[in-house]
Formats: structure tokens, sequence, C-alpha cells
């Protein structure tokens, strides 16, 4: 008798999956808020008889517009949706950063003796202070 050995040379994860579907979906959504216009002229090939019902200019049939007003009114309150929100403005902000934030102001006194390093603070002294510096263990 023969044994087989099944093994796997990858383990399975949903990692990569989860990032692919994650790159269709934000791919899609882009596609659709870049052209979304394009799917209002979509609209009415697709339902011409709706448009051609909602006509302005029912009376006029010599305008031949079938419609294409609904589009256009559709179309320019899609444009009036797109001006009402504001485009975030990069703003130059010169902020002044003090160097106190950034260096110890207090005056710090560092003394070492034997094996011992302490630290000792003229206004507060130092609690839970490490004695000793660590030394990895040497082979």
């Amino acid at each position: 008798m023969s044994e087989r050995i099944i093994t796997l040379t990858k383990p399975f994860t949903f990692a990569p999956m989860i990032r692919y579907t994650a790159a269709i979906l934000l791919i899609f959504a882009f596609a659709i808020q870049t052209f979304k216009g394009g799917f209002v002229i979509f609209d009415y090939y697709a339902n011409t008889a709706a448009f051609a019902k909602n006509c302005i200019n029912k009376a006029k049939p010599k305008l031949h517009c079938n419609g294409k007003c609904q589009m256009m009114k559709k179309m320019q309150e899609e444009e009036k949706k797109d001006q009402q929100i504001p485009e975030r403005k990069f703003e130059n902000k010169i902020e002044v950063l003090s160097s106190a934030s950034f260096f110890c102001t207090k005056a710090t006194t560092f003394s070492m003796l034997a094996s011992k390093a302490t630290a000792v603070e003229k206004d507060h002294p130092l609690t839970e202070m490490a004695y000793a510096f660590f030394h990895p263990p040497q082979a």
C-alpha cells in the first residue's frame, strides 16, 4: 500500500478576499459618484415614455422634446445638489508652538555611583526610579 501525504502549500486566509472585495466596492462607489450624470441620461433612454409623459412641452409637438426637458431638469437638480455640498478647502494655518513644550525646563541632576544611577530633581524627588541600568544576559 502506498501512502499519500497531502500537504497544503499555502494556508487559506480571508484577508486577501476581504481586501479584493473592499477594493471592488470602493471602485464601484467612486464610479457611481463620478458618472452619476451619465446615469440620468441612461435613465432617460431606458424610460423615454415616462419622461415624455411628464414633458412640459406636450402642447408643442413641433419641438420634438419627447421628455428631454424633464431630463435636463433632473440633471440641473443633480448639479444643484453637488453645488450645495461645499468642497473642503485646505487653508494654510500658521501655528506657533513654544519651545517650552518640547524641552524639559526643570533642572535635573544625574549622578552615577557604583552600579546605581539616580536622578535628583530640585523641586520634586523622583519616585519609582530604576536604580540600575539593564544589561542583557551575556552568552
